[in-house]
């Protein structure tokens, strides 16, 4: 059992590197997925992750598969993807679900297009998925990178981003940083996904961000604890699906957002607050 969970981070260098930026990736974006879940804006982690395609999409057609300009390219097409989702919901009648499915839909379709414009069926699937297994030292470090300014975002403005994200409206009523914490909020999540796309493309990415976070749902309400128990399921699931990937042959992005699912349905029924535990009767006892 030693040999079957060491050997393969022990003798393949690609193993190594697939590991540590799986670990950094989970311990980055499990957190800011608690965040978006709490906000209640689940799917709009998932729209983001379709809308950086066309950025990086253009860097991919203008210097071929190179980290920095796919990288620059998917986090100024996300931020313009939010932002301009969210003045049409201001601005117009729209609400804000509606107006970003229309962008990101609009984003994947014209993403997709300008892959297969230049690209190779290879290419599309490498930008679609990812591939962890082939992280090199300059992915490694944009995802160390991400996640030291979004660990320094979080310790500095821990307690706007928690006001702001369970109760918006007093925060703007008592000071002016609620806007502000907002958009923080958002380059957070565009970095995260930015960050994500390495390694699991951008159709995988957003699923180490949701899945342990909303299986952490089930086991607190404490939104430090959430944050700690989501990055604890997603460090399992990177482990997981990187061994899964290499002793049954699969593909490694999936094999992790598998694991990570497997964790999520055992959370939902076995956790303190899942399905069993709602079904069993309460011991607690009211008092007149």
């Amino acid at each position: 059992m030693f040999e079957w969970l060491v050997s393969p981070f022990l003798e393949y260098g690609f193993m190594q590197r697939a590991l540590l930026g799986s670990l950094v990736l989970s311990v980055s974006c499990a957190p800011v997925g608690v965040f978006l879940m709490l906000r209640r804006m689940s799917l709009t982690g998932d729209a983001m992750s379709h809308a950086i395609l066309p950025g990086a999409a253009i860097g991919f057609l203008l210097f071929g598969l190179e980290i920095m300009p796919m990288t620059i390219g998917g986090l100024v097409v996300g931020l313009l993807v939010a932002l301009g989702s969210g003045f049409v919901s201001r601005f117009t009648v729209q609400k804000e679900d509606a107006s970003m499915a229309a962008f990101y839909l609009i984003s994947l379709a014209v993403g997709v297009l300008l892959v297969s414009w230049r690209g190779s069926s290879v290419d599309l699937m490498h930008v679609l998925f990812g591939s962890v297994l082939a992280l090199n030292d300059e992915a490694l470090a944009l995802i160390l990178g991400i996640a030291v300014v979004t660990f320094l975002a979080l310790g500095i403005f821990w307690r706007a981003l928690v006001a702001e994200c369970l109760d918006p409206l007093f925060l703007r009523s008592v000071s002016r940083i609620g806007g502000p914490t907002h958009v923080l909020f958002l380059v957070l999540v565009v970095l995260n996904l930015v960050g994500g796309f390495q390694a699991l493309g951008t159709l995988l990415s957003v699923g180490l961000m949701m899945l342990p976070a909303v299986a952490s749902r089930f086991w607190s309400n404490d939104v430090r604890a959430l944050c700690g128990i989501a990055i604890a399921i997603a460090i399992v699931s990177s482990l997981g699906g990187l061994l899964l990937s290499y002793h049954a042959s699969m593909p490694s992005g999936p094999a992790i957002i598998m694991v990570a699912g497997v964790a999520y349905l055992f959370s939902a029924l076995f956790g303190r607050r899942g399905v069993l535990a709602s079904a069993l009767p309460s011991r607690r006892h009211t008092s007149a």
